[in-house]
This record gives structure tokens, sequence and C-alpha cells, in this order.
């Protein structure tokens, strides 16, 4: 069967809910349009997919602090693609409760195949919220909280064709936010 192909800008489509033609083939001919361009992130509506470039010369420039910062306060959208987005809109929604917004707590779902990056995506993504959350002074929750992730990673994990440590659990963590939202307590269960 044949599909008809969207004509890409050099760059790729942003958000694949707007290609003109929405088949699984349109969907992965642009993510490797784009992972060829070494973009790693694309959203489709509310939904980021990152594509793991297994290159720390792409990576590094993704996490820097004046990329951290760029995406502060910013709409889901407004700027390219990335898991800091993701992080922002869930704590924006979640501070909105106070102006009367409808804010409530938020999840955040990573999921992916051995090897995709999902514990990585969580740990930029809670190191995210540890630097927004903590107004410019030490927060140490925050950083126990990151600090307890790698001993989390060392047991129930084996190594596996693609992946070193690859993990034979789920986890599901709870970060907890005070009054001033700023990190106040994280509890982490794990299943599988």
């Amino acid at each position: 069967q044949l599909f008809l192909a969207n004509t890409l800008p050099d760059d790729g489509v942003e958000d694949m809910t707007k290609l003109n033609y929405l088949h699984e083939p349109a969907l992965l001919n642009n993510l490797r349009h784009r992972f060829e361009r070494n973009h790693v992130y694309t959203y489709t509506g509310k939904i980021c997919i990152a594509v793991n470039p297994f290159d720390w010369q792409v990576s590094e420039p993704l996490y820097q602090e004046s990329v951290l910062l760029r995406y502060r306060a910013k709409e889901m959208g407004e700027l390219p693609p990335h898991v800091y987005a993701v992080a922002e809109d869930a704590y924006q929604r979640l501070i909105a409760a106070d102006r009367g917004d409808g804010g409530k707590n938020q999840s955040i779902l990573v999921s992916g195949e051995s090897g995709a990056g999902k514990t990585e995506s969580v740990k930029i993504m809670m190191q995210y919220l540890a630097f927004v959350s903590k107004s410019g002074d030490t927060n140490r929750v925050a950083e126990q909280v990151l600090a307890s992730n790698p001993l989390l990673e060392a047991f129930g994990n084996a190594r596996t064709l693609r992946n070193n440590n690859s993990s034979r659990f789920g986890k599901f963590i709870e970060i907890q936010f005070n009054n001033a939202y700023r990190m106040a307590g994280a509890r982490i269960h794990v299943y599988l």
C-alpha cells in the first residue's frame, strides 16, 4: 500500500499534528528527518517524543543552563520541542490552583523501550523542576531526590545487548511541593 508523503521543511515539523498526512510512515519519516538534523525532540500535540541520539556532542548542548532558562515560564510549543517544556507545563498547571485556573496534581508519563533514555529523561525533568522550584537558593530536598536516583538504578538492573544498565522494574516518583511550590519531599514507588 502506498501512502501520500508530506513535504517537510529543512528541520522537519516540530509538532506532528500539523503534518498534512498522518499515518505511521509519515510520522516515522518526520522523526528520521529531524533526527538526522540533530533534533532529538518532536511533539505530537502534548506528547514529546524523544529519539536518543547516543551522542554526547548532540546531547550536551541541549541541557545547558542557558537552554533551561529559555524554557522558564514559556508555554508549551512557544519554543522548539524539549522535555523542559513538558516539565514547565506540569509545573505551571500545578501552580494554577492558587490562581483559580483549575490547577491540580500533575503526572508525566515516561515510556519507551530498553535504552530509549527514559531514566535520563526523568532525571532531566527532575533537575528542571528542582531548578525552577528553588527560587535562587539551595533546595536540600531537591538535591537529595536527585542524588537518590543513581542508588535506585543500581538495584534491579541487568545488562542487555542494547543497554548496560537496563531496568527490570517500573518506578513511580512522586515529587511533593510545599505552599511556595518548592520541592518539599519525594516518594518513590517501585513496581513490576
